[in-house]
C-alpha cells in the first residue's frame, strides 16, 4: 500500500489499511521509526490506560524464579542476538 505525501506534509491512509487497523475519523495513529529508516504505524494509545492489576493473569508462572543476574543474562544474549542479526 502506497500514500502519497502532499504540499502540506499530509498523507491519506489508504481505505485497506484503515479498515484493517479498524480506524475511523477521529482515531489518532502513531508513528514509531526503525533503525532501518521505515516506520511502524500503530493506533495511538492502544496499550494505554491498562493497568498492571488487569494484566495480571495472562502468562503462565515460570516454573522456577529467575534472579536478576539470570534475567540480565539473558536480555544480555538476546540483545547480542539482535544486534548480530542487524549488523552491529
Amino acid at each position: 500500500m502506497q500514500a502519497t505525501l502532499t504540499s502540506k506534509a499530509q498523507i491519506t491512509l489508504p481505505k485497506d489499511l484503515r479498515d484493517l487497523m479498524g480506524l475511523k475519523a477521529g482515531d489518532k495513529v502513531e508513528f514509531t521509526p526503525l533503525p532501518d529508516g521505515s516506520a511502524r504505524v500503530t493506533r495511538a494509545g492502544a496499550a494505554r490506560g491498562v493497568s498492571f492489576s488487569a494484566l495480571q493473569g495472562i502468562l503462565p508462572k515460570p516454573a522456577k524464579a529467575s534472579t536478576v543476574e539470570e534475567m540480565n543474562l539473558g536480555l544480555g544474549a538476546l540483545l547480542a542476538a539482535d544486534n548480530a542479526r542487524i549488523g552491529r
